[in-house]
């Protein structure tokens, strides 16, 4: 799309890959330190920005949603339109050629309702809820590219992106939206892309992290903030988690001109989340997603009893056989554990993969695509694929270990989030506990109180019980 942008373009994953490494220096997306300086525990929470760019690169389509779309608009009496093919929104050939060249036949359940809000005239604000995969991104550069006008030579779009590598993936969707509109030009506000200081940005869109788009805006003067008409801000939850970038984001908001359109996504909406997006974005429209819950009541769920960690890897290859028949995954509490337990299943000549917090992002979306693929048949990980990662043949999730928070009890959030896993997309599932101790057959009992379930216990000698049991 952009000149000035294309060599940036063409290198985009070299620098992904470069920038991953690096950042373990730079502190961008590595595991989050602790507050007296340790490495974050390989138990806890996986990093919110790693999350959504992970999540990004392993969608090669939309997901299928089944979240229903509840709307809150601004003006509750006037008509409230959706649409359900693209050209009903009257675009731009050039867009819509663009549009059908991404592959989008007719427009996602989120983009239904936003797109008429997000290219209505007057502008309308926004605040949505959107996971990856919905077609978030595809609707609000759709959005930016419509409210350009090519004859300005001046920046009239600003999209701020937590991290250097979410603001590339924004980039490469609105490179590929415009391909046939190479009238508007495309710059990214990002470390490493030295401007001086003084000249005039000539493109129409600027996509960047806060803080860089900030310093264009006052230090060095690249960017007339009282020109912007639509400003984007991207992944509102992980901005928020990011140290810093909350305030610069609300810094670059008070620049803009009152009449600019604000346009605020987030994958979830907290309270601090909620409380970010009211002071960026006046008078919005809202669309959340009524979220269907995550529930135990169609996975079969059981208990091991077992002496110690090698009485656990002898249980857990004695249900191997059962395992392999779908897909399983297995959730480890610290990466030294899911690396020994690899290595063990490994030299007993099983196929299986790894995936830990300790990889980078690219590496983990290799092994995340094989395991989908069939190549390996069992995941063995640590929470970092607890949430959002879609697996279709799953059927058994295993807890080799139990989650547990920081006091040392049940962790019943991560425990549904794991065994959430399996019995996705209708099917039946699995989930396989197993216990060492007392105080793990205690976990046991206040995840039993806590979903109101009855865990039964699995004889794991007994082959052809396992079998009738799981299957």
């Amino acid at each position: 799309l952009a000149a000035t942008a294309g060599w940036l373009m063409e290198t985009a994953h070299l620098f992904i890959i470069i920038v991953l490494l690096w950042g373990s220096c730079a502190g961008n997306i590595v595991p989050n330190k602790t507050e007296n300086g340790g490495r974050r525990d390989e138990g806890d929470r996986p990093d919110l920005a790693e999350q959504s760019l992970l999540n990004k690169m392993i969608r090669h389509t939309l997901v299928k949603n089944r979240n229903l779309v509840e709307v809150l608009q601004r003006d509750p009496t006037s008509p409230l339109y959706s649409v359900k093919t693209f050209e009903e929104l009257r675009l731009k050939p050039q867009l819509l050629q663009g549009v059908y060249n991404m592959g989008f036949n007719r427009p996602s359940r989120i983009q239904e309702n936003a797109l008429p809000m997000m290219l209505a005239e007057p502008p309308q604000n926004l605040i949505a809820q959107s996971q990856s995969g919905t077609g978030k991104t595809a609707a609000f550069s759709l959005a930016m590219l419509s409210h350009v006008n090519p004859a300005n030579k001046w920046t009239q779009c600003l999209c701020i992106s937590p991290t250097y590598e979410l603001a590339m993936q924004i980039g490469q969707v609105i490179q590929q939206m415009g391909k046939f509109y190479p009238e508007v030009k495309l710059a990214y506000a990002i470390r490493g892309n030295k401007m001086d200081r003084g000249s005039k940005l000539q493109e129409q869109i600027v996509i960047g992290t806060p803080g860089t788009v900030l310093d264009w805006c006052t230090k060095l003067k690249l960017i007339d903030p009282k020109k912007i008409t639509v400003f984007v801000l991207d992944e509102a939850d992980v901005m928020i988690a990011t140290q810093g970038h909350q305030d610069q984001s609300i810094r670059i908001q008070r620049l803009l001109p009152k009449d600019c359109q604000m346009l605020l996504f987030s994958a979830t909406f907290e309270d601090s989340v909620w409380k970010f997006a009211e002071r960026i974005v006046p008078d919005p429209n809202i669309i959340k997603l009524k979220r269907e819950e995550e529930t135990v009541d169609t996975i079969k769920q059981f208990y091991a009893s077992c002496n110690d960690k090698e009485d656990k890897f002898t249980a857990l290859c004695n249900l191997y056989g059962s395992l392999t028949i779908a897909q399983a995954m297995i959730f480890c509490h610290t990466r030294k554990i899911a690396s020994w337990l690899t290595a063990q299943l490994t030299k007993e000549g099983h196929l299986v993969a790894l995936l830990s917090g300790e990889m980078t992002v690219e590496q983990r979306a290799a092994v995340i695509e094989r395991f989908r693929c069939g190549k390996e048949k069992v995941l063995v990980t640590t929470n970092v694929c607890s949430r959002g990662i879609d697996v279709e043949q799953v059927s058994i999730v295993v807890n080799f270990d139990l989650p547990v928070d920081k006091d040392g009890r049940a962790d019943c959030e991560t425990y549904l989030h794991r065994i959430g896993r399996t019995g996705r997309f209708g099917k039946k599932g699995f989930a396989i506990n197993m216990v060492d101790s007392p105080h793990s057959m205690n976990i046991i009992k206040q995840i039993e109180d806590h979903f109101n379930r009855k865990i039964l216990k699995l004889n794991t000698d007994d082959l052809d019980e396992v079998e009738k049991l799981i299957n």
